[in-house]
């Protein structure tokens, strides 16, 4: 067979032969598109002309690719030439795209981003952060190409949480979600950013304090209720030392008897166990606790039970780890204390609060320090490094006799309750 003249047909196409020409056999459909028949297969192909030089473009194979497809391909070969541009090295450049793309996936860039970061992040934040995209965003936008999700895509994963009653949780994922796309457009994986425009998509979460008692006659209620405890000794113990320390309830479930010295009356929190980043722990001093006399009374008692071992207040199951972070809470339930009375992190509040409203001239500075708060402005920290280690051991002994009063239900000064 000859050459063409007329434009291919669907027909032509399906039922060509080859001849047996070692080069196959051209027939043209018109503007330098043909189909090159091989023994071996029907093979799509342009001709085109771009500054003097002669080129021919691999569409791809029919049928596979069908004649209307290969017109349109063309058609979009014939606008580049017409630009200035070399189609072939333009399919190149598409590729190279396609295969980037293929390699940063959602998955891929946040868990980059995630190694990136986590060495400056404290270890529970870092295992968190993880753990929330793992659960949340990998299964939906995961394997997906980080230039080819839409906001939309993102929404779906976020609403899947907000259904089920988390709104906090679906405002965290969208969070880290905006990280994740920040870093691959700092990064050149990507143009744009969709997270910004999901502003005010979810259900607006209002924050809510930690349940606490902040009442003399209440507190007292808590302290007799703690003292009849029919549980675990450790348990009581750690409660009793929950209201004494007013520390968060992590440094308390997790406190280590090597921090403790009963001689000297004084508890070390090394600062690598504070809630900080790595940078904050790497430069911070150990937050040291004077101890009351009530609270060497209780350690010394509990020294008997569980003295032999790392943790001063072990789990149930092994004392080579400490005990639950709900074991404090799920003893205040037993107590008919629920999650809207007072739960562990409200001791802090209770003594924060009473401090400043049973107990005047404490000075706030001195209870932010036993509080462990950070120094206030950019430079706080780095020139205030005051411990005001001995006002702190009286505030802590008046603060211990002050709860036993409350715990003996003597007769406190009950000041008016301030105005919502």
């Amino acid at each position: 067979m000859g050459r063409t003249t007329t434009p291919l047909s669907d027909k032509f196409c399906q039922t060509v032969k080859p001849t047996g020409k070692t080069a196959g056999d051209k027939h043209f459909d018109g503007a330098g598109l043909y189909l090159l028949v091989k023994p071996a297969g029907k093979y799509w192909r342009i001709d085109y002309t771009l500054h003097s030089k002669r080129n021919t473009y691999a569409v791809g194979t029919y049928p596979e690719v069908g004649l209307a497809q290969a017109r349109e391909k063309r058609a979009q070969v014939r606008a580049l030439v017409a630009a200035g541009k070399d189609p072939i090295l333009a399919k190149r450049h598409q590729k190279q795209e396609a295969k980037q793309a293929a390699a940063t996936t959602y998955e891929v860039v946040a868990r980059e981003f995630h190694k990136t970061k986590a060495v400056g992040w404290s270890d529970g934040h870092a295992t968190k952060w993880l753990r929330m995209n793992e659960l949340y965003l990998f299964p939906v936008i995961g394997s997906q190409p980080m230039a080819m999700i839409r906001p939309k895509q993102v929404l779906d994963a976020l609403r899947k949480i907000e259904a089920k009653g988390i709104l906090s949780t679906a405002h965290d994922v969208q969070q880290m979600a905006g990280q994740v796309f920040r870093f691959a457009v700092q990064s050149g994986y990507i143009d744009f950013n969709p997270i910004p425009d999901l502003k005010g998509a979810l259900t607006p979460h209002v924050p809510t304090h930690f349940a606490a008692i902040l009442e003399p006659k209440k507190a007292g209620e808590l302290l007799r209720a703690i003292d009849g405890y029919s549980g675990s000794p450790a348990t009581c113990a750690a409660l009793k030392l929950s209201s004494l320390f007013f520390q968060r309830p992590g440094n308390i479930r997790a406190m280590e008897w090597a921090w403790i010295d009963l001689e000297s009356a004084m508890l070390t929190v090394p600062a690598s166990e504070m809630k900080a980043d790595k940078e904050k722990k790497a430069n911070s001093r150990p937050h040291r606790i004077p101890l009351a006399t009530q609270a060497i009374e209780i350690l010394t008692e509990v020294k008997r039970l569980t003295g032999h071992g790392k943790y001063v207040f072990p789990s149930v199951r092994s004392f080579a780890r400490p005990m639950s972070d709900g074991t404090i809470n799920a003893a205040l339930r037993r107590m008919d204390f629920g999650s809207d009375d007072h739960v562990a992190h409200g001791f802090r509040a209770m003594a924060r609060t009473m401090m400043a409203e049973q107990l005047h001239g404490i000075p706030a500075d001195v209870v932010g320090a036993q509080l462990a708060h950070g120094k206030s402005g950019p430079l706080g920290a780095t020139y205030d490094r005051a411990e005001y280690m001995g006002q702190r051991r009286q505030i802590m002994q008046t603060w211990a006799d002050y709860l036993d009063k409350l715990r003996n239900g003597a007769d406190v000064i009950q000041l008016p309750t301030r105005a919502a």
